[in-house]
């Protein structure tokens, strides 16, 4: 089967950069992506949770986007966030990334109202009526509530746009009942402790908030396992990284540490909107010990080429 949109690489769901008063910092916005752009990722997403879409209205997620688009100059795909409490919301997203020819749409489950699989399905056949765009789903049964499970691929797996998936479950099963059952969906990484599984299962993409700070790093584990098939090399890399996916999770502050990750990158992020703070001065100091010795690691394991 031909697919419209190929899933390869590392995908970058992109910080929001903020001026003190909470609104864009769009220069910052610019610098994180020539950064994302000269360091090798395969393409970025705008209006993930880690862009804090949560905390945005339908029109600054526009703004946002259509900003990162112009700033990529074609050199990178863009895919679009449209996950939504409200279905409409998700359509006028949607529309908006027709509008200005986004590559792809990541369609997540609305949080909160917990649907039925058929009532999940139907809010992504109405996003995909809508706007006629490639569609990754994104299962994240932690934050949405629900898994997306098989009644709900099997109806929504039927339409030619429904292209990708971004599995962050961490229920390994729903790996291996992707590659067997689901092969016309192609599967990318969500849950980043398990990016070497999802790599030796088939998966050849990973999309990845760290990536934002270390983009260097996930794109040599990539190129490890999924184009050179060299698993031997890359558990060496996953040992170096699993520190910082421990880090990352920490309390919650997910959010927190990319956004203080990508500051220690030499980028401009500012902070959080509410309800979210910055890290403290201690959760800042395990972070900034964890990248050096994750970065002086894999350096390490390159040099032996």
């Amino acid at each position: 089967m031909k697919f419209s949109f190929e899933l390869e690489g590392i995908y970058t769901p992109i910080v929001t950069p903020l001026k003190a008063d909470g609104s864009f910092d769009l220069d910052g916005l610019s610098d994180v992506v020539e950064h994302l752009v000269e360091k090798g990722v395969h393409g970025i997403i705008s209006g993930g949770s880690t862009g804090e879409n949560y905390a945005q209205t339908v029109e600054e997620r526009i703004e946002l986007a259509r900003f990162t688009k112009n700033a990529l100059k074609g050199r990178l795909p863009l895919i679009m966030g449209t996950g939504s409490m409200r279905t409409p919301d998700s359509i006028a997203l949607a529309m908006a990334a027709k509008e200005m020819k986004a590559d792809a749409l990541l369609m997540g489950t609305p949080p909160y109202s917990v649907p039925t699989e058929r009532e999940n399905a139907l809010n992504v056949l109405a996003v995909d009526q809508a706007a006629d765009l490639p569609i990754i789903l994104y299962n994240y049964p932690g934050r949405m509530g629900v898994h997306m499970g098989e009644e709900f691929l099997n109806r929504v797996g039927r339409s030619r746009n429904v292209i990708g998936i971004k599995e962050s479950s961490g229920d390994i099963n729903r790996v291996h009942l992707l590659a067997r059952d689901y092969p016309h969906i192609q599967m990318s990484c969500g849950m980043d402790d398990q990016a070497l599984e999802f790599f030796a299962w088939g998966a050849r993409s990973w999309i990845c908030a760290g990536s934002n700070f270390l983009p260097e790093e996930h794109v040599y584990l990539y190129e490890t396992c999924a184009l050179n098939g060299d698993f031997n090399k890359g558990r060496r890399i996953m040992k170096a990284m699993m520190p910082l996916m421990r880090v990352l999770e920490q309390g919650g502050k997910f959010i927190q540490c990319v956004k203080h990750g990508t500051e220690v990158a030499g980028l401009r992020t500012g902070g959080m909107r509410p309800p979210l703070k910055a890290l403290n001065k201690d959760d800042k100091r395990e972070l900034e010990q964890v990248i050096r010795v994750l970065k002086t690691t894999i350096a390490g394991i390159k040099a032996e080429n």
